[in-house]
Order: C-alpha cells, then structure tokens, then sequence
C-alpha cells in the first residue's frame, strides 16, 4: 500500500479554497479554454497564477486540464496557451490528444503531463507507450477492474503514476467520449459542453400516430434509459492502493464549493484512518454519512469489482438530504458572523462542518441581521447576519441543515 494522493475538483476560486481548506493533496482545474468543463466559470490566467502560487504555499499541487479534443482552427491556438499556463507555475496538464502532447513537450517541457481518463487505457502496453511520450502519468479509463489496474501497474515502469477516479458523477459513455449530446443538440461533450441528455426522461413515438408519445415503462415515472449511479470508493480505499494506484480522483469540477468540502474532507478522513488502521472496513460510520449530506445519486463501485448494475431508472435527479444556509465568516466573544446562503429560521438545528471536518449540531435560539435588528428568518440570500453562541463556530465553517 503506498501514500496516495488525494485529488480535488475546482471549477472557481471559492471550490478551490474549499479544497485547500479540507485537505486536498493536489487540485485539478481548467483555465478558459481547453477544459472538459464550459459550464463552470474556471480560471482566467491571473486567477490561476494567484490560486497556483496560494496552493503551493501549503504543498499543494495544481494540474490544469487541457483535455479537450481541439480541431485545426483551435489546435493553432495552443502553443501560446500552455506557455501561458506554465508561466503560471501549474505543476501537470491533463491531456487526452496526442498532438497536445507533443506540443506540450515543446512548448512546456518543465510542466508534468498527465493522460487523461478520455485517451481511455486499458492495458499495460498503451501505458507502457505514453511513458515513452514522456507521461509521468495515466488517469486510467473507468472501466477497468481492480484486477485490471494491478496488472497495469505490473507491467509498466514503476516511475509512472496511475490516477482512477474514486467518487463523483459517471456517465454512460467510454471513458467520458460521449456522442448522444453532439446528436441530440448540438452541443459536443468531447469539447467541454456536454447537455448531459443520458439524465433525461425518455419516451417511444409510434410513427402512424402524429404528435402521440408512449411511456417505455419499468416505473410509474416512465424510464431513463441512460441515467448512471454516481461512484463511491470511499470503504474500498485500501483495495484501491493495493491495486498500485497513486492518485485518487475526485470528480466535480461543475459541482459547488460545498460539494468539494464535503467530498474532499471525507476522503481526507478516510485517508487518514486507512493509513493508521491499514484497512478501510472499519472506517468510522460518520465519514460516509458525510457523504449523505451531499446531493447525489445512488451510490455504486463502478466498475472496480466487476461490471455492476450502474443505471438507475427510477428517476433522473439527485438525493438532496441537507442543504447549506449559512457560511461563517468569522467569530468573536460569542457571536458567528455569517452570510446566507439558504432561507433558515430562529430555532433551527444546524449541522456545522468546520475546517476540521468534525462536525457538530447547534441550535440557532437568536440572530440578527447586519444593523442589528433580531430576526426570526433569514431570507436574503447573501445577507449579513449574526448569531449569539457560547459555542465557537470556526471561521470557515459551513452551516448546513437536514431538508424536511
């Protein structure tokens, strides 16, 4: 078993502070261009030097993602981008083309590359070859089995490192090539604009009957024929490391800062007791019901044990058990200053999560708003508020309450 690394999603400043704050060993993130991810705001190049040059305050490492499959118009455009990157102080570009690879080596060469999971290896040989290319490593495909892995890493240099995606959103797809939103919308998946329709609600048209849909039924709601569980690694750990893996990937980059807090502080945990218990089966049952308080899907192994049952037809959206109303800004002599982020009330019981990842119940009895006035809601969002404890709430904390 070796000491992994654990690798956290940033599609903003404000996930990638909760990143740092939660104990990520590495960052993943894309500037504004050539990301998996257009949705998300990313990182413009003097954001990225700022977040780089924070997160290696802290021995954190940041990888920028240029994983796209550029075409000729965009590959011309390339050079100047990873220059710019590199001259930002990125420690690992994760790349999926192999002409990004080369170009990377030229214009970049002090920057690590990394292949990312979308070159979709599977086998020692493709890895032993991008090792060659000068890749210090491979995000291997999804699909593979703990078996698989071992026997990857067997059979290549042990100088080259292997990363598997450990929890977060899976899609049906190979390796994350996608082509059903390319042909339903128009909008190209291997290009970073995926509309996710895998998540949509499907019906069968008969062609006689103009205008009529049937419901292709396996529950009362119909069917989503493509709709994927969501991948949980998180009591298999150590069966992960034993397979010979170095990185543990979180998946998120398009999720919100909560999501990463949350995601990346239970596996912090996690971490940390496998390395001090050397197993993961006897994980204290409050890390994974972190994971509970985040939305998400059903939770599966993918495919680390075997192909598993991963689609869930039941419906297309996500379990929301708790939900965030509050993020402390600071405390003093017995009063939390926050700001709001979901309407909560005078009396609620609240679930803390501080920068130490414990967390605690409070019972709000009095608050404020920003001129002083007692209040017995908060519905603003981002307003201002204060509230009396005698129990500290540490300056970062996030104040969470269990949905009805």
């Amino acid at each position: 078993m070796i000491n992994a690394e654990l690798l956290a999603p940033a599609g903003d400043e404000e996930c990638f502070n909760s990143a740092l704050t939660f104990g990520a060993d590495a960052i993943y993130l894309a500037g504004k261009q050539f990301g998996m991810r257009s949705a998300p705001e990313n990182f413009d190049f003097d954001t990225l030097k700022r977040s780089i040059e924070k997160a290696h305050q802290k021995n954190v490492k940041v990888y920028v993602t240029c994983n796209t499959l550029p075409r000729n118009e965009e590959i011309e455009r390339m050079p100047e981008y990873l220059s710019n990157i590199a001259a930002c102080g990125a420690d690992a570009f994760i790349i999926a083309d192999l002409g990004v690879m080369a170009l990377a080596e030229k214009y970049a060469p002090d920057v690590e590359r990394h292949v990312s999971t979308q070159a979709g290896v599977v086998n020692y040989q493709s890895a032993r070859v991008l090792y060659e290319m000068g890749a210090s490593r491979v995000v291997l495909a999804r699909e593979l089995s703990l078996d698989d892995i071992a026997g990857i890493r067997a059979k290549t240099d042990p100088k080259l490192e292997l990363e598997v995606f450990v929890h977060g959103s899976m899609c049906v797809s190979f390796s994350g090539r996608c082509l059903i939103s390319s042909y339903l919308v128009g909008r190209d998946a291997n290009r970073g604009d995926c509309a996710q329709p895998c998540r949509w609600k499907y019906h069968l048209y008969e062609e006689h009957r103009d205008g009529q849909y049937f419901p292709v039924v396996e529950e009362n709601g119909g069917t989503y024929l493509y709709n994927s569980r969501d991948l949980c690694m998180i009591e298999h750990l150590d069966d992960i490391l034993k397979a010979g893996v170095k990185s543990l990937k979180i998946e998120g980059r398009a999720k919100s800062a909560y999501y990463v807090a949350v995601t990346v502080n239970a596996y912090r945990h996690a971490l940390d007791e496998l390395y001090k218990n050397g197993d993961s089966k006897s994980l204290s049952p409050w890390i994974k019901e972190e994971l509970e308080k985040v939305s998400h899907r059903e939770y599966n192994t993918g495919f680390f044990y075997g192909t598993e049952p991963g689609q869930n037809t039941k419906d297309g959206g996500y379990i929301r058990k708790y939900e965030v109303v509050a993020v402390c800004d600071d405390y003093k002599d017995g009063t939390a200053y926050l700001t709001q982020r979901n309407r909560f009330f005078a009396g609620d019981t609240l679930d803390i999560l501080p920068p130490d990842g414990i967390s605690f119940e409070l019972t709000v009895n009095t608050m404020f708003n920003d001129i002083g006035e007692q209040i017995e809601s908060a519905p603003h969002a981002m307003q201002k508020l204060t509230v009396k404890t005698d129990t500290v709430i540490p300056k970062g904390s996030l104040l969470r309450k269990k949905r009805q």
